[in-house]
């Protein structure tokens, strides 16, 4: 695969300072001028100003200038537009207005930050005479990488021409009628595009060691404010991952996650098709109404800022 890695989001936002107050709380580390990094990954997030939120743009590795080449090709087979150098392409996608660059770079390389979670279960004692360790942890989650972001887009076929046919992403699974879970690495998605009302940023996705890491991460957040609560915890039926979402300010949900499906071999993985409740979770609370259709859907569709309640 040329693309390999979801280097980094761009997230506009009316308000720069509160929304950053917000990410530095959620665990990542603030680099100065709006911008985040992971553990593992960098900087992987950039907040800018817009009137209203919105995914600005993502950066895609790429293994090198040939592929730059392909894709370049395959944007001007599609009668899209794209500026390049050696070793970087950017285009926009016309529906949504998404920044899209590709830059050749290594890919993130992670090792293991803590003992995997050894599990007592039915005839099973893996851990004996001691306390689980999870219960000791007392340090602050850190997200190790941006996983994936999910947009809405008022002309679905054009979205997925642009995402799949030019720029390379590949296919996971569908939601019918309604949206794809593409990858541009190894991760199930790096990418949902839903057929939505209004263009729009709905969430990014952010990984964590374990659902250990998942209820920690949320729980501080909520202890400091309970109205950032979106929906969790629970574990998805699409790409297998725990999760829990939160509210940043702008309206945007932001999401810890681990335990995500890997495709290491894509002969191997078949797509699949999902509809009803296997198309959101698998089990958990079912998701509120503003997580199916935001609270700030009118504002958006007028280009205006909603108030925080």
């Amino acid at each position: 695969m040329g693309l390999h890695t979801l280097r980094k989001i761009v997230l506009g936002t009316p308000d720069v300072e509160e929304t950053s107050a917000f990410y530095n709380e959620f665990g990542l580390e603030p680099l100065g001028d709006g911008r985040f990094a992971t553990t593992d990954g960098g900087e992987q997030l950039r907040l800018v100003h817009t009137p209203v939120r919105r995914l600005a743009g993502i950066v895609v590795g790429v293994d090198d200038a040939d592929d730059i080449n392909r894709v370049k090709s395959r944007l001007d087979a599609h009668g899209f537009d794209a500026d390049t150098t050696e070793n970087s392409l950017v285009a926009v996608e016309p529906v949504t207005g998404v920044n899209v660059r590709l830059e050749v770079e290594e890919p993130i390389r992670q090792t293991p930050h803590r003992t995997p979670v050894i599990p007592n279960s039915p005839g099973l004692l893996m851990r004996r005479n001691e306390r689980a360790d999870a219960l000791n942890r007392d340090d602050r989650v850190r997200p190790r990488k941006l996983g994936h972001v999910v947009i809405g887009s008022t002309d679905l076929a054009t979205s997925m021409r642009f995402f799949e046919e030019a720029i390379g992403f590949k296919t996971s699974d569908r939601i019918k009628d309604r949206g794809s879970f593409l990858r541009c690495s190894t991760d199930h998605h790096n990418l949902l595009v839903q057929n939505t009302p209004v263009n729009f940023v709905h969430h990014s996705s952010w990984q964590v060691d374990d659902v250990d890491e998942v209820g920690r991460g949320a729980s501080a957040m909520l202890e400091r404010d309970p109205a950032r609560h979106v929906w969790g915890l629970g574990r998805h039926h699409v790409g297998s991952n725990f999760f829990w979402y939160l509210r940043d300010p702008s309206g945007t949900f932001a999401e810890y996650y681990s335990d995500l499906d890997m495709i290491l071999d894509d002969q191997l993985w078949k797509p699949e098709v999902f509809e009803g409740q296997l198309a959101r979770f698998n089990w958990g609370p079912p998701p509120p109404p503003s997580f199916l259709r935001p609270d700030d859907l009118a504002e958006l569709m007028t280009g205006a800022h909603a108030p925080k309640k």
